[in-house]
């Protein structure tokens, strides 16, 4: 596994872990940082993507609700709505990472984690917000 797709995984981990637990996601991530409990330590890229995330989550958020009007993101899978907070992140605000990366790596890591119904899903949405929506900041802003 590449580290960049390691790094996705682990971002999403803190991102569910928040979710689920009801907790500050930026809290989530320093206890991470600082206990990375039987992994290896957090890759400073998935500190930067949940950073990102929560950097920009309410015109994300407002951007994934556009893309997808038939679902409420509180109503989405608690995987999906962190895989497409990280894929838009990546996609609006991180200018190393080409769209099609993103969204591959969205794609299969739904494949992976999520619901047989996830991976067409986040494809579709994040498509949308690929042709649609613009761009918020690049990762050196």
């Amino acid at each position: 596994m590449a580290a960049r797709t390691k790094a996705r995984k682990r971002a999403l981990d803190v991102l569910f872990e928040a979710d689920q637990r009801g907790a500050n996601v930026l809290a989530v991530l320093d206890e991470r940082l600082v206990l990375s409990g039987r992994e290896t330590p957090l890759p400073e890229y998935s500190a930067q993507i949940v950073r990102g995330v929560v950097a920009w989550w309410r015109e994300i958020d407002a951007i994934i609700q556009d893309a997808s009007p038939e679902w409420q993101i509180r109503r989405m899978p608690a995987v999906d709505r962190a895989l497409l907070r990280i894929a838009a992140w990546e996609i609006l605000c991180n200018d190393e990472v080409s769209t099609g990366t993103a969204i591959d790596e969205a794609v299969t890591l739904a494949s992976d984690l999520s619901t047989d119904d996830s991976p067409a899903f986040i494809n579709g949405v994040l498509g949308t917000i690929a042709r649609e929506a613009p761009a918020l900041k690049s990762a050196d802003s």
